[in-house]
């Protein structure tokens, strides 16, 4: 929802400055998607508000439920007649976590990833990222009995640090007592590995979580499948989080997507443990393991037989661990795929 543009509209219509807190409240709070739904504002006010002011900034074209009904994806249409993709998630029973996108496709080419097949086309401003908390803060309100979204991570379409004022905004609206109220460390905001970015998130929001998609521990196979790994190495993606760790000691998740014999062996994950192992602070490090949501690529999910033993041979190094349930194969669950076939 444009504040801004609502501020100005309630100014215009001669209106108490107490109506935008009750706008905001009942929208960001309630999960209204509609003016006619806050029953504290005149009857004749509230058409005229619908009639001037759209919630939300896309309508949605399609949702998918996976058979297991721990996932749900939808595809949004923008007003420009793009899409984007968010996924609404139960990894546990009474905890939803969102994914959300903060451009529409990405830059960064990733060959495994989905959306990386379909280029840079724009930045998503602040409201339309926010504004898929909303829709989902919505869809739980009229379908889940009231359930409440626990976690938000952005790990949906595009780069955050590449659209880094506006995701930065997005935050405050999402962080913003009198708007969402989302406490600081349920949100996770990922990155393939930019150190300006990293940087800028410890300084903007030391509170939030930070991820990043390593995938693979040896320059030569991560630059093959991430382009970024030529600009920003390994090497100088470690002194960034060294740099972070100085600063404010927290911990750092690395998601470690397996693929079936390219990265799931037991060197690859002697690799990861000497990289790890090279960190002053290893402790902080946290490896989430992913099954591959496969995209119709040369990339294979790993078995779940490698992906114990892999799992096992960062245990025994006392390397923090864990498995990722990987949900929503059967709707596309990995970001892109469905925007990617319009």
């Amino acid at each position: 929802m444009n504040i801004k543009k609502l501020e100005k509209f309630l100014r215009e219509s001669g209106q108490p400055r107490f109506r935008l807190e009750q706008i905001t409240k009942a929208v960001y709070q309630g999960g209204v998607l509609s003016f006619s739904e806050i029953s504290n504002l005149p009857q004749n006010f509230r058409e005229k508000l619908d009639q001037k002011i759209k919630i939300l900034f896309f309508t949605a074209e399609k949702i998918l439920i996976s058979r297991d009904k721990l996932s749900v994806k939808a595809l949004l249409r923008l007003s420009d007649g793009n899409f984007i993709e968010t996924v609404l998630i139960s990894p546990k029973p009474d905890m939803y976590s969102v994914c959300i996108s903060c451009q529409v496709g990405c830059p960064m080419k990733c060959a495994f990833c989905a959306t990386g097949k379909m280029g840079f086309k724009r930045n998503l401003t602040a409201e339309e990222i926010s504004d898929q908390v909303l829709f989902w803060k919505n869809y739980l309100k009229n379908n889940n009995a009231g359930e409440k979204i626990s976690n938000i991570v952005y790990m949906g379409m595009g780069e955050p640090f590449l659209n880094w004022e506006n995701v930065r905004e997005s935050l405050e609206i999402l962080t913003d007592e009198k708007k969402f109220g989302f406490g600081s460390r349920s949100i996770s905001v990922s990155t393939c590995g930019i150190p300006i970015g990293i940087n800028k998130l410890f300084q903007d929001f030391p509170q939030i979580n930070l991820a990043v998609s390593l995938h693979f521990a040896k320059d030569e196979k991560r630059s093959q499948s991430m382009p970024i790994n030529k600009k920003y190495n390994l090497s100088e993606l470690k002194k960034a989080l060294e740099k972070y760790f100085s600063r404010c000691n927290r911990k750092v998740f690395l998601e470690y997507i397996l693929f079936d014999k390219i990265n799931d062996g037991e060197k690859d994950a002697k690799n990861l443990i000497e990289y790890i192992k090279s960190f002053k602070k290893p402790y902080l490090l946290h490896v989430n393991l992913i099954r591959y949501n496969e995209a119709g690529n040369k990339f294979k999910a790993s078995s779940a037989e490698n992906t114990r033993k892999f799992k096992k041979y960062l245990e025994e190094e006392n390397v923090n661990v864990s498995v990722r349930k990987s949900l929503g194969a059967d709707i596309g669950g990995a970001c892109g795929q469905l925007a990617g076939k319009l």
